[in-house]
């Protein structure tokens, strides 16, 4: 029997137990030899040194500390880490790449229920309900609008992200106009996605549904800014699920508090808002906890991707979830 290459957990235990239920940590432990109550969250324990020192595997999550050059070198035999989780652009130092770690993450798996939660928001947001529910409990009687629904909306996209992508795919069963905003993409590709391709104040002026999918970069910091949001028409909805810094919060509570457009937010800047904060008491705001992304029988995913991707990893296998050095600085 081959031997199996040892592995630890880094991650938060509540993270663990979510992403392995016992049938998928079986299936990880036939693979690896992992000591499964072992939920390293600070590479300064004892413990952690121990383990670390055999690591060949390192499998993170949410929980796990900044890998950098000094944990390396307390894993000299590593030579993957795999990431149950979505993003892991914050955790990792460039160094992991240049002592040619192989890097992988579960953000595709992670970018289902984001896409769910976006489609759902739409529908909900385009018919208005945050705010005529809550009208509805202050006056106890509905409003009679007819301007709304999602039939024959237009979707304007920024960002052909995993999630924009999954987005799109699932909107191709709604009687929508998706438009698409991405300067890395070309209108062919746009089309491919069942959308059409066009520039940033464009997709601002025609869309009744704005959702957000870009990534956190410098240069898309306030993405949209007060000059955007003024392009919105009357009645918009705007939908971020990305990040809070896309999006000028002054200018948007601004814009929001006359009434004229409606936000969804499940992030913000700062994240999370001051108690107390406008967009917290406005009537067509509804603001959730950035719980998009996988939250409870949804991490099992995660899970499920990580021990397929290491599955993949032993056979020598292409990894579906592989990160380059390039890539790192690129995504959200």
């Amino acid at each position: 029997m081959p031997r199996r290459p040892h592995a630890v957990f880094a991650l938060a235990p509540w993270a663990r137990d979510g992403a392995f239920p016992p049938d998928v940590l079986d299936r990880l432990c036939r693979l690896v030899d992992i000591d499964p109550a072992l939920t390293v969250t600070s590479f300064g324990d004892p413990a952690a040194v121990a383990a670390l020192g055999r690591a060949e595997i390192l499998i993170s999550g949410w929980g796990c500390p900044h890998i950098d050059a000094a944990v390396l070198d307390l894993a000299p035999r590593l030579r993957a880490c795999v990431h149950a989780a979505g993003t892991i652009k914050k955790l990792l130092d460039p160094v992991v790449f240049s002592r040619g770690l192989t890097v992988s993450t579960a953000a595709a798996a992670n970018a289902v229920p984001v896409a769910e939660y976006t489609v759902a928001m739409l529908v909900l947001g385009s018919k208005q309900a945050f705010t005529r529910g809550r009208r509805y409990a202050a006056e106890q009687r509905g409003d009679g609008s007819t301007a709304t629904g999602l039939l024959g909306c237009t979707v304007g996209i920024i960002g052909a992200s995993r999630i924009g992508r999954l987005v799109l795919e699932r909107l191709a069963t709604y009687d929508v106009r998706p438009l698409l905003y991405d300067p890395h993409i070309t209108a062919a590709e746009a089309a491919r996605l069942g959308a059409e391709l066009v520039d940033l104040d464009t997709l601002c002026r025609r869309s009744d549904l704005l959702s957000i999918h870009a990534p956190s970069l410098p240069e898309t910091r306030h993405l949209i800014d007060a000059r955007r949001l003024a392009l919105l028409r009357d009645g918009a909805v705007l939908v971020n699920t990305a990040r809070g810094a896309l999006v000028d919060t002054e200018a948007l509570t601004r814009q929001c508090a006359t009434g004229r457009i409606s936000a969804i937010l499940d992030v913000t800047e700062p994240e999370p808002l001051p108690a107390g904060h406008p967009l917290l008491r406005l009537d067509n705001v509804f603001v959730t906890p950035h719980i998009a992304g996988a939250q409870g029988r949804e991490l099992r995913r995660l899970g499920e991707f990580a021990t397929a991707e290491i599955d993949r990893l032993l056979r020598g296998e292409p990894l579906h979830g592989a990160v380059s050095e390039a890539q790192l600085t690129l995504i959200a």
